[in-house]
């Protein structure tokens, strides 16, 4: 084989269980963090089954494949043989064969010949035989999988050849957004970050996306002179030095990237300026919030649909169901391979106020409600016109524990409590050891 085919090479806090809708359990792998974004390559596939072809092409529309070039023929090893006499090989080669051991093996031989050094081989066959996978191995293939196989063990298996698990994780990526525009979304989530930075101990940056009026500088209390417009507009520039620069420190796990607030001067904003700020920053933190306005543009759409996770803040009433579950059936759509969006209904239980149950709400959405927040205006008003936190305003309100849970969620952490000593342990324990 030519050498063109070369195989690449105690915490207060544990897992929880796999997130729950209703009474179903969604997959463990689509909660799985292993398949990390691969970077822009070309991919061809050569299928011989309608399946295989149908598996391949629902992970190509994966976000995780955003970057990725992939297309798609029938004819298996044959085809490729014969297209790569002619033509380039790409950066991967994936290839779907039932041939015998020693009819796929003599093709491979063939295909070696025609391969461009660098290109990456993976094949999908039947066989689940050791003895063959070690021959392929031997021969330079990347990796081989054996059918049935999923469009999420393939991402995994495309991840892992363009990923060095070794290395340290890019950071995850949290996408907040509200059903409506004053559903609070925002205070939501500050509060989250700010939990999480306290309680998890992890460096997090806040993302503030609404460049005109974000309110990231008045939650905490700062008045940053550059910030998120100006590496927005010259993404190419920003580097670790650069976003040191124009980051907020806040505490000593928080950031803020703040948004101008100013209204002489226009926004242009292009997905691909929001990724590659997004990029960057998540290389340097474990964690970074994405503060979206309820605006509807390309950038923003894209921004959801490449997060990590997303947290969707409503109010129940009639205008934010309708509009939640817009939101709701096109991230299932397009985001098939992920977890849904969390849930959150805050501003609850107003009085004299009609409102929309948190049970008809999860059932129009088909989605668990991750947490209930009652509306609280005094602890809210007064920790905003403070530059607080909730908690670091009023540690007893009621929203602290659901700002918790949340914060949790998104890291997939859930806390573990101690358990109450009885006051009668030690008089329990000194007769223990007389006996």
């Amino acid at each position: 084989m030519s050498k063109a085919l070369q195989r690449p090479g105690s915490d207060p806090f544990e897992a929880p269980s796999p997130y729950a809708l209703g009474d179903d359990t969604i997959p463990t792998s689509a909660l799985s963090d292993r398949a990390r974004p691969l970077p822009r390559i070309s991919i061809q596939a050569f299928c011989q089954t309608s399946d295989i072809a149908e598996i391949i092409q629902a992970a190509s529309e994966d976000r995780r494949l955003n970057k990725a070039h992939v297309t798609i023929q029938m004819g298996g090893t044959a085809a490729a043989i014969a297209h790569y006499e002619e033509s380039p090989t790409p950066n991967l080669i994936i290839l779907e064969s039932q041939s015998p051991q020693a009819e796929l093996l003599a093709e491979l031989e063939e295909l070696a010949q025609s391969c461009d050094p660098g290109t990456k081989v993976v094949i999908i066959g039947r066989a689940n035989d050791v003895v063959l996978y070690r021959e392929l191995i031997k021969r330079g293939i990347s990796e081989y999988l054996v059918t049935p196989v999923t469009s999420f063990e393939l991402l995994e298996c495309l991840s892992s050849l363009y990923n060095n698990p070794a290395s340290d994780p890019v950071g995850q990526v949290f996408a907040f957004v509200g059903a409506k525009g004053g559903v609070g979304s925002s205070t939501l989530c500050h509060n989250v970050s700010w939990t999480l930075s306290e309680v998890l101990a992890n460096d997090i940056v806040i993302a503030d996306m609404d460049l005109p009026f974000g309110t990231t500088g008045l939650d905490f209390n700062q008045d940053p002179v550059q910030g998120i417009a100006d590496a927005l507009q010259n993404p190419d520039r920003l580097d670790e030095v650069l976003l040191d620069r124009l980051l907020t420190t806040c505490s000593k796990h928080l950031s803020i990237f703040a948004a101008p607030v100013v209204l002489d001067r226009d926004y242009e904003i292009t997905p691909e300026a929001c990724e590659t700020v997004v990029d960057v920053v998540r290389q340097n933190v474990p964690f970074v919030a994405v503060d979206l306005p309820h605006v509807w543009a390309p950038w923003t759409r894209s921004l959801l649909l490449q997060a990590d996770e997303i947290v969707l803040t409503a109010i129940p009433d009639l205008a934010n169901l309708r509009n939640a579950k817009n939101i709701v059936d096109l991230l299932r759509q397009a985001r098939k391979n992920d977890a849904p969006p969390h849930l959150v209904l805050n501003m609850a239980n107003m009085q004299k106020r009609p409102e929309i149950t948190p049970k008809e709400f999860e059932t129009a959405l088909g989605l668990k409600t991750l947490a209930i927040i009652d509306f609280d205006c005094e602890s809210f008003g007064q920790a905003a016109n403070n530059g607080q936190m909730i908690e670091e305003f009023n540690p007893k309100a009621k929203s602290v524990q659901a700002f918790r849970d949340i914060a949790l969620a998104l890291a997939h952490r859930k806390e573990v409590k101690a358990e109450k000593r009885s006051p009668f342990a030690p008089i329990l324990e000194k007769l223990m050891l007389k006996r």
